[in-house]
């Protein structure tokens, strides 16, 4: 991996991981065309398009806002940068521990989730790589006074530091829900098969969403388990834990009406999944690695599915090789996609739609592309961006 800087050296890297794991073997790097269940158009009248709004990113993974007013977006480069884009301007990083990470595959700088009350306290929260490939989440603070805005590099606090014993299968995705508490997807500690057995382990933290307070922690502590995570008081589970049987959730989002959450759970060998908690409902169990989407996994045949979660939309790796989970966009500029989750696939960069207010329709394409699609984000208008680690761009999706 190393020699390989710049966008399009860490887009290799990445594809070859994301292909293998898409086939249950770690060195494959086979990738397969796309196209979507239940696609009934190909993309043409869906009067959608991509608007780039910067480039020059290395490795882009991500984009969000802080909920300040300023219309700043911020975004995730896989190498351990924060890029602040204005006006389609890049600023200096807002923050850079690329020194504290490993970068590469599937590991780097994963996540980013601005506290409900940034503009006042200046707390955000990472995940990230570290140097010995375990997965951890921290907190930082922006640096006062600073123009333009920056942070702190000396001013992390360590939350949740996960031996992880694969260097895939990372997760990272975190997230406030309309509770206050911070919400984290963490993989199941990679290879393929998941041979710990992460995934349906209530004792592990890996291969699930977890949910902690980090407004009131106890003393000398740095989280507090709320009250009503589902497995509070369990001797056989870890509290954090909020839902599992989760392979690798390649992104999660709330609906900002409903509550509900969306995951992207990236498949092993036949089937990709979008799965769904309405309400943002707890102690679900998705299944990973019992079922992979609706088929059974282990065993192959016959196995006990009883309590387990069915997937929202599934797609097969005859159509496609590792999702992209997106978001339920409720914007303004795009009022013929309000209600529709958007998500994606790596490889193809097809983009669908799914109605989830009335969820009597398959997923449709909504536009095929030549994108490697690593992430949606929103901005603080609820308007829709996604970037492409390929070409190191942060894009717009706009009406067509």
């Amino acid at each position: 991996m190393t020699g390989m800087r710049g966008p399009r050296g860490w887009a290799t890297v990445m594809m070859v991981l994301l292909s293998a794991c898409a086939t249950g073997s770690e060195d494959s790097g086979v990738s397969r065309p796309y196209g979507g269940t239940g696609s009934g158009i190909d993309g043409e009248g869906s009067g959608i398009e991509l608007v780039t709004v910067a480039s020059g990113l290395e490795a882009p993974l991500f984009a969000t806002h802080a909920g300040d007013g300023t219309g700043t977006l911020y975004v995730v480069e896989q190498t351990g940068a924060i890029r602040m884009v204005a006006g389609g301007e890049l600023a200096d990083p807002f923050l850079d521990i690329g020194e504290r990470i490993v970068a590469g595959g599937e590991q780097g700088l994963l996540g980013l989730a601005f506290h409900p009350r940034y503009e006042d306290n200046g707390r955000f929260f990472v995940s990230y790589t570290d140097l010995q490939g375990d997965d951890v989440v921290a907190e930082y603070l922006r640096d006062e006074g600073s123009e333009p805005a920056s942070s702190d590099p000396d001013s992390e606090r360590i939350l949740l530091r996960i031996d992880d014993p694969y260097a895939n299968h990372n997760g990272g995705a975190l997230a406030f829900g309309e509770d206050g508490y911070l919400y984290i997807a963490t993989g199941d500690g990679g290879s393929a098969g998941d041979p710990l057995g992460n995934g349906q382990d209530l004792g592990a933290l890996l291969g699930k969403i977890l949910r902690i307070d980090v407004d009131d922690p106890p003393p000398g502590g740095p989280y507090r388990i709320p009250d009503d995570n589902p497995f509070v008081g369990r001797p056989d589970a870890r509290p954090e834990i909020w839902a599992y049987g989760l392979r690798n959730p390649w992104r999660f989002s709330f609906d900002s009406a409903t509550g509900d959450i969306w995951i992207g759970d990236v498949g092993q060998s036949s089937q990709e999944e979008i799965d769904r908690a309405p309400g943002g409902k707890g102690g679900l169990n998705y299944g990973w690695n019992i079922t992979e989407g609706t088929a059974c996994y282990q065993p192959e045949e016959g196995c006990d599915q009883g309590g387990l979660v069915e997937p929202a939309a599934v797609y097969s790796h005859e159509e496609g090789c590792s999702v992209t989970g997106g978001y339920v966009y409720r914007g303004s500029e795009l009022p013929e996609l309000r209600g529709t989750y958007l998500y994606s696939d790596y490889c193809s960069g097809t983009i669908w739609g799914l109605d989830t207010d009335t969820r009597e329709s398959a997923p449709r394409v909504l536009l095929s592309t030549d994108r490697s699609v690593s992430s949606f984000g929103l901005d603080q208008e609820g308007e829709l961006y996604l970037t492409d680690i390929s070409s190191g761009e942060l894009l717009r999706v706009a009406s067509g």
